[in-house]
């Protein structure tokens, strides 16, 4: 069932992100050969106008080809041949229809179970907290400046940032107070704590709550991935900690096996909430400016627009064949560091 649900949650993320190319192509008239979901050979194909839609065996990937797209054409409604902005808001499109499946997925997720609000239940004994005055009620505003919205963001930036000192805004029958505190290493929980406990009692608002809510869900989500890759690339994070799709599909196996004697609806949450986070990181991921992502492309776009002129399609070319052999590479071991999981 995890394999089905995988399937189901990677084929949606891919199609909408294609799909954000596929519809700024049409209305930049750019000519799209084909739309497809999957890699590999083709099982099924149609076409519809000038464009073949098809599915391919592996379930994961897909692609929207356009004409012009990785070689040279006369076409006038080739990709290569449209304003550099044409073909920057083309590309672009696919990372930010990630981040609008996020969102609505997330106001979905909001509508439907509420969400946690920073409410402190109680502080510990010991602890920072207790002894700046922090009490059972209090209300946590911010962090460090970070705005925090829901009780999770509490933990989660206490994660990212272990043992730094931390200027906590929150909020005391109305008025706004602060606290200096420094979080304490707990050798029961082999983490940094900040010595207070939260309400993870969820809520629910009006539909522009809902809406608002679904916002600060998705904005924690891309959060949450760019702090990530910061500790990866500072080395507090290896390659060894990344997932690939074996690690996901274990992932989405395991939160069904733990929600499913709590009925389908839970499932579904946990699914939904699964896929607000994989839209959300494989936006932030498409964007980074390295070669063969979407990111990578808008940087050349970017210097073609301040150089005024192209830049060798041969040279662009053979630096993005680099970052794709890169990329392939670096799956690679994020897969076979899955399959050892699943064994240790």
């Amino acid at each position: 069932m995890s394999i089905v649900f995988a399937i189901i949650i990677f084929s949606l993320i891919i199609i909408f992100h294609e799909l954000g190319h596929f519809l700024v192509a049409k209305k930049c008239d750019v000519k799209v050969n084909e739309f497809c979901l999957g890699l590999g050979p083709t099982l099924l194909h149609f076409t519809k106008g000038e464009t073949t839609y098809s599915l391919k065996l592996l379930p994961f990937g897909g692609a929207c080809t356009m004409e012009g797209e990785d070689e040279e054409s006369e076409d006038g409604r080739a990709f290569n041949n449209k304003s550099v902005w044409q073909r920057f808001a083309i590309v672009a499109a696919g990372p930010i229809f990630n981040f609008i499946m996020a969102y609505v997925l997330s106001v979905i997720l909001i509508g439907a179970i509420g969400y946690d609000t920073p409410v402190i239940t109680g502080v510990m004994d010991g602890y920072s907290a207790e002894e700046q005055g922090m009490q059972a009620g209090d209300t946590i505003v911010s962090i460090n400046n970070y705005r925090v919205h829901f009780y999770q963001e509490v933990s989660v930036y206490s994660f990212f940032h272990p043992g730094q000192e931390m200027k906590v805004t929150y909020l005391r029958d109305g008025e706004k107070h602060s606290a200096t505190i420094t979080p304490k290493y707990s050798e029961e929980d082999g983490r940094y704590l900040l010595g207070i406990t939260g309400n993870y009692q969820r809520e629910k608002g009006n539909v522009f709550k809902t809406l608002q809510y679904g916002f600060y869900e998705m904005k924690y989500q891309i959060y949450s991935t760019f702090q990530s890759l910061k500790m990866l690339f500072t080395g507090k994070l290896t390659v060894k900690d990344m997932s690939g799709p074996v690690g996901i599909v274990k992932t989405i196996g395991d939160t069904y096996d733990e929600s499913v004697s709590s009925g389908v609806f839970y499932v579904i949450m946990n699914m939904l909430n699964i896929a607000v986070l994989l839209s959300a990181n494989l936006g932030v991921m498409n964007l980074l400016p390295f070669p063969a992502l979407d990111g990578g492309r808008l940087v050349f776009f970017i210097i073609e627009a301040i150089r005024g002129k192209k830049i060798d399609e041969n040279i662009e070319g053979r630096v993005h064949l680099i970052g794709f052999a890169l990329l392939m590479g670096l799956m690679v071991v994020v897969m076979f560091n899955d399959i050892y999981k699943l064994f240790v």
